[in-house]
C-alpha cells in the first residue's frame, strides 16, 4: 500500500483527505502515462456512485485527464465491476471508478483499474503518487488537436446489464425476490436484470439523494432486508454495498447468509459439477472457522490470503483458481469477471436455487457459524507486540487448547497501529476467555500505546 492508496484505491473524507486536487492530479497523470508519453490518445472510462461528490471528482477527473490530451468515456451512475467489465471488453486503456464503496456518504474514494478491468498495479500506483507530491515534473499541457474531450457512454453500463441477463441459465419466473440496494450505484442495474429474468422483484432504498448512500441500509445494515423478506415472504432477498461489488443474501426465513456460505454453497455446486479447479476455495483469514470445516466434510480444499479482495484476486490468478472471496461478500468469479460482483453473486445464488430446486436456508445450513470475538488493541508499534515471545507463547498455548474445536487469529492492522485478536470457539465466553487472556500478556510487556 502506498501513501495515498490502500488496497481499495484513494479513499476518505472528501475535499479533507481526498479533494478536488488530488483528482485533476490522478487524471493528468493518467492522461499523459496512458497517452502522450507512448504517442497516442488515451481512452479511459469513468463511473461514479450515488454521491453528492462523484459529480465533482467526475469533473476533475475529467478536466485533468482532457488536460493531459486524453478522452475521457463518462458511464455516469454506475457499479464498480460495471467499470471493471467494459475497460476489459471495450480496449481501453484502464478503468477509473469514484466511489468510497459501503463507508457514509461525505467519503469518497477513488479506484483505478488497469486495460484487464483489475486492480492496477503496485508500480503504477506509485508513480500517481510521486506525481500528487511534486515528485516527478510537471506534465506537459495538451495542445491544439491534442486536447482531449468527454464521451457520454452511458451505453457501457447498459450492455454490462445485457451480459449479466447472458449469464444466466434459468428463468426466475415465479421467484419473488428482495433487492436492498443501498441508495447507491445498483440502485436500477439490479432491478432491470432480475426483472428481465423473469423475477417478482421488490426493491428497497432506491431513492438516493447523494446523501443516503449506505445510509442504515444495503449490506452493513442487512437486518432492515431480512424484516422485508420476512413481512412479503419473499424467496430470497439480496443486499449491495454503495458501488455493488460486494453481496449479503438474506434466505427466505429472513437470515443472514453471508460471503462464507456463498463460497460453500457455489463451491459445493462447481465441484459436483466438475468445475472446480485445483478442488479450492480461496478465503481470507478472516473466513469463519465453520467454512473450513464444511468444506473439510465435503472434500474440498481452500487457501487463506491475507485481508483484501485484491490478495484473494492475486491467488486465484496466480493459481488458476475460479472462485474466492471474503466473509463481507466480495465474491470473484474468475470465469466471469475480474472483481467481485454483487449482482453476478445473485445471479450465481438464485442458480444454484434453482437447479438443485432447494431454498436457501437449505443450501447454507451445513456452514454452522462459530461464535466470534475479535478485540482491537492500539500499541505502540505492531511488529514488537506481534512479535514478543511471550505474546507468541501466549498464542499457541490457545492454539493447543482449541485444538479442531476453534482457532485463534492475532494480526496487525493494515492502516491503524493496532492489533487484532480474534477466537473463534464454540461459545462466546470461551472466545472471551482466550482473546483476554493474550490482550492480558500484550498489556503485562507493556506494548500498549
Amino acid at each position: 500500500m502506498g501513501k495515498y492508496f490502500g488496497t481499495d484505491g484513494f479513499r476518505g473524507e472528501a475535499n479533507v483527505v481526498l479533494n478536488y486536487d488530488h483528482a485533476i492530479k490522478i487524471g493528468r497523470f493518467l492522461g499523459w502515462y496512458y497517452g502522450a508519453r507512448i504517442g497516442k490518445k488515451a481512452k479511459i472510462v469513468i463511473g461514479k456512485d450515488t454521491r453528492r461528490s462523484s459529480y465533482m471528482f467526475e469533473y476533475a477527473l475529467c478536466t485533468g485527464l482532457m488536460a493531459s490530451g486524453a478522452d475521457a468515456y463518462i458511464m455516469h451512475v454506475t457499479t464498480t465491476p460495471s467499470v471493471s467489465y467494459i475497460t476489459r471488453t471495450d480496449d481501453f486503456d484502464c478503468g477509473i471508478m469514484i466511489s468510497a464503496s459501503h463507508n457514509p456518504y461525505y467519503d469518497n474514494g477513488i479506484k483505478l483499474m488497469n486495460h484487464n478491468g483489475e486492480k492496477m498495479d503496485e508500480a503504477t500506483i506509485l508513480e500517481v503518487e510521486k506525481y500528487i507530491d511534486g515528485e516527478i515534473p510537471e506534465i506537459p499541457m495538451a495542445k491544439d488537436a491534442e486536447i482531449g474531450r468527454t464521451v457520454d457512454y452511458v451505453a457501457g453500463r447498459n450492455r454490462y446489464i445485457g451480459y449479466l441477463i447472458s449469464l444466466s441459465k434459468y428463468s426466475y419466473n415465479g421467484k419473488r425476490v428482495g433487492l436492498d440496494v443501498a441508495n447507491g450505484a445498483a440502485w436500477t442495474i439490479a432491478k432491470a436484470v432480475f426483472d428481465a429474468l423473469g423475477a417478482k422483484t421488490y426493491v428497497i432504498n432506491n431513492d438516493p439523494d447523494g446523501f443516503n448512500i449506505n445510509t442504515d441500509c444495503g449490506s452493513t445494515h442487512i437486518e432492515h432486508l431480512q424484516k422485508f423478506v420476512r413481512d412479503n415472504n419473499l424467496d430470497v432477498g439480496f443486499a449491495y454495498d454503495g458501488d455493488a461489488d460486494r453481496c449479503l443474501c438474506v434466505d427466505e426465513k429472513g437470515n443472514v447468509v453471508t460471503g462464507d456460505h456463498i463460497l460453500y454453497i457455489y463451491g459445493r455446486y462447481m465441484k459436483e459439477r466438475g468445475k472446480l479447479l485445483n478442488n479450492k476455495v480461496v478465503t481470507t483469514v478472516m473466513s469463519n472457522f465453520g467454512l473450513y470445516k464444511a468444506l473439510d466434510k465435503i472434500g474440498i480444499d481452500y487457501e487463506k490470503t491475507k485481508v483484501g479482495d485484491k490478495y484473494v484476486y492475486e491467488n486465484m490468478v496466480t493459481y488458476g483458481n475460479r472462485i474466492g472471496g471474503e466473509q463481507s461478500g466480495h465474491i470473484i468469479f474468475s470465469k466471469y469477471a475480474t472483481t467481485g460482483d454483487g449482482i453476478l453473486t445473485s445471479m450465481k445464488i438464485m442458480e444454484v436455487m434453482m437447479a438443485k430446486e432447494k431454498p436457501l436456508s437449505a443450501l447454507a445450513a451445513p456452514v454452522i457459524v462459530y461464535p466470534q470475538v475479535l478485540k482491537n488493541v492500539r500499541v505502540k508499534s505492531k511488529p514488537e507486540a506481534q512479535n514478543d515471545p511471550d505474546v507468541q507463547a501466549a498464542v499457541d498455548k490457545v492454539g493447543k487448547e482449541l485444538g479442531e474445536n476453534g482457532r485463534i487469529l492475532v494480526r496487525e492492522s493494515g492502516t491503524e497501529p493496532v492489533i487484532r485478536v480474534m477466537v473463534e470457539a464454540d461459545s462466546i465466553e470461551t472466545c472471551e476467555k482466550y482473546v483476554d487472556y493474550v490482550i492480558d500478556v500484550i498489556t503485562k510487556k507493556g506494548h500498549l500505546a
